[in-house]
């Protein structure tokens, strides 16, 4: 580990530390019988179907990247792209950051392809994800779902939600914009970009331009209308099953959580996604405590059930694919730390 990362180890730490306290004076109240009564009476025929549901959204990322693949390997499967996928979240979930570019890496190394290409699609990937989780969360706030009807009951919180339905708005129609200016004139912008900022900090403005004409390749990526539909359509299928899985995992707890419906689980995957920003490698922390939060403060559920509830999610959201993915990296003799270190050891010599 070098310097720099220990540092941010360290200020992440520092933060969940912090919140961790924060929670401990707030529920000091904690009723620990009740909390192992909830989990103890999972259903975990419910707790399958999310796994099972959150492993088929790992295949439809696979089928995504093979769309994106179509102009330069017509030939690549979508089954040959599930091994890398899972060793690639599984590096994820175990290293951190760290493991973020193994996925991009392994593809790469398997068909024999820039990896300067697969990290464009890993970009272009990004912004599909951000688009589609918008366009579903935008639904599900502006029209007549479960979720709106549980806004209108809650009129603290249904200000706040609109408003991030309009924010939510905003942001797919910035993205829209700022794909399509860099898909049409994707150079010009980076030699602006680095000629503005290359004062700022060193290489600052040439690495930004770098990621600019990266996604620019990337966008290239989509071979015309049919893979922008295939690649949209599996896209927002993906978040829907995820979403879903979501719901699965509630209900496993019974009648209390009966009522969580897949638009109001909408709410939970976005706490998590903030709160994934903050997270240990193989720990996490922040998808956690923001998960739990959620479940407490929106949907008011017992404290002792929202922390198992919040618990059990993450586990089958962000750590049911390690053992896929370990075996996996077994078969194929891969070692995650080493094949990390390489991964960014190739975005160095891209840089450069």
């Amino acid at each position: 580990m070098n310097k720099s990362r220990g540092v941010i180890y360290g200020v992440v730490l520092a933060i969940l530390a912090g919140l961790v306290y924060l929670q401990f004076r707030h529920w000091q109240s904690f009723d620990w019988e009740k909390f192992l009564a909830n989990s103890r009476g999972v259903s975990w025929r419910h707790v399958i179907h999310g796994i099972l549901l959150t492993y088929f959204a790992y295949v439809l990322r696979a089928y995504r990247w093979k769309v994106f693949l179509r102009p330069v390997r017509k030939d690549t499967s979508t089954l040959s792209l599930i091994s890398p996928t899972a060793v690639g979240f599984t590096g994820l979930a175990l290293l951190g950051r760290a493991g973020e570019l193994i996925r991009p890496y392994l593809i790469s190394r398997r068909l024999n392809v820039n990896f300067s290409s697969q990290l464009a699609v890993w970009m272009v990937e990004r912004i599909f994800d951000i688009g589609a989780f918008t366009i579903l969360m935008v639904g599900g706030i502006f029209l007549p779902t479960k979720l709106r009807a549980f806004a209108a009951q809650r009129p603290v919180y249904d200000h706040w939600i609109h408003l991030s339905g309009y924010f939510l708005s905003a942001l797919v129609a910035a993205l829209v914009c700022i794909t399509f200016l860099i898909s049409y004139h994707g150079p010009g912008v980076a030699n602006w970009i680095e000629a503005r900022f290359s004062h700022l900090a060193r290489n600052l403005g040439h690495r930004v331009a770098m990621r600019v004409r990266e996604f620019s390749t990337g966008l290239d990526t989509i071979h015309g209308l049919s893979g922008l539909i295939q690649a949209s359509a599996a896209s927002l299928l993906m978040w829907w099953i995820i979403a879903v899985s979501y719901k699965e995992v509630t209900h496993a707890y019974g009648a209390p959580m009966q009522y969580m419906s897949v638009t109001k689980v909408l709410l939970l995957m976005a706490s998590s996604m903030v709160g994934s920003m903050v997270q240990l490698p193989g720990v996490g922390g922040g998808a956690q405590l923001a998960t739990i939060e959620a479940l407490d403060k929106v949907f008011d559920v017992p404290r002792e059930l929202a922390v198992s509830c919040g618990i059990l999610l993450w586990l089958v959201s962000f750590m049911a694919i390690v053992p896929v993915g370990l075996l996996f990296a077994h078969h194929e003799r891969l070692s995650l730390r080493k094949v990390a270190q390489e991964s960014e050891q190739a975005e160095v010599g891209e840089e450069s």
